[in-house]
């Protein structure tokens, strides 16, 4: 199939990022988000993410002149959607408000549309079951930022078409991402590992076992890994890291039961560099929601 035209659903986060990778991969992107602010904010990041990656040498000025030339708005679903060969939704981790939105693309969308979900952990099965084209329902997870993570790991649900998962890969591919496909199971590949070791650090720190900054150096130095644990689930959000674990807990059992300081921390309001404060402090950061 085809591909001209995607559609991505919320313009937070993660929204924002996919909108940029489809503009840069020469698709028509047209980036969806119910609240103005937020919309606006994604476009802004769009356009200042271009003119970074020219700066850098990373992206032509043509590049960049032709992403931006194709790139629109939206203010709802149904107005996004019409005309999208694939849609992309990334709205946050809530099953209730992701069956939500696979409603409306179910029936708003052009038939043969692709819908997409960038969760990290939840049932795309489950999704693509209220729909009338299970096979054309698939998981694309990317990676946080977007903008520089190469990974795209591409989920296969009970009922997705080879030729929707062709598709999709190809779309990875396009926007300059690495594609792994995986059988749908709870938390894919990465969600797995990394709520482990997420969550272990968590119970160290508990433990007084050692800093937040030396169970982070240690992670770093001694495993390779470019971000320490706390780090990234402040990057990630501690809330998201939470609902992840509690997903994994209820469907894989009990090594995934949260560690109890990391509820705390939610419960707190320290959820990471969006509320300024997580493991570590971040004074000097901008607040920004979170999808």
């Amino acid at each position: 199939m085809d591909v001209n035209t995607i559609a991505v659903i919320g313009a937070g986060t993660m929204g924002r990022g996919i909108a940029y990778a489809a503009a840069l991969g020469g698709y028509r992107t047209i980036l969806e988000d119910v609240s103005a602010p937020m919309l606006e904010q994604g476009l802004t990041y769009i356009r200042e993410t271009f003119e970074e990656g020219v700066a850098r040498g990373k992206v032509t000025p043509q590049q960049k002149e032709h992403a931006l030339a194709h790139l629109g708005r939206a203010r709802s679903v149904e107005d996004a959607c019409r005309e999208a060969d694939l849609v992309i939704e990334a709205v946050p981790e809530e099953m209730e408000l992701k069956l939500e939105i696979f409603t409306l693309l179910d029936k708003f969308a052009k038939p043969g549309a692709i819908f997409a979900s960038n969760t990290s952990s939840l049932s795309i099965t489950e999704m693509a079951a209220i729909t009338f084209r299970p096979e054309k329902c698939v998981g694309m997870h990317f990676f946080n930022p977007v903008p520089k993570m190469k990974l795209l790991e591409v989920v296969k649900a009970l009922e997705t078409s080879d030729d929707t998962i062709a598709t999709c890969r190809e779309v990875g591919r396009r926007m300059g991402k690495e594609v792994v496909v995986v059988r749908e199971s709870p938390g894919f590949i990465t969600s797995r590992i990394n709520a482990l070791i997420g969550n272990e650090a968590f119970y160290m720190l508990e433990e007084h076992i050692a800093s937040a900054e030396d169970i982070d150096k240690a992670v770093k130095l001694g495993l390779n890994h470019p971000m320490g644990p706390f780090e990234l689930v402040d990057l990630v959000g501690l809330d998201v890291r939470l609902s992840v674990l509690e997903y994994l807990h209820k469907t894989l059992g009990e090594k995934y039961r949260p560690a109890p300081l990391l509820r705390q921390y939610v419960k707190a309001g320290r959820l990471g560099r969006k509320s300024k404060r997580g493991v570590h402090d971040y004074p000097d950061a901008k607040s920004k929601a979170q999808a």
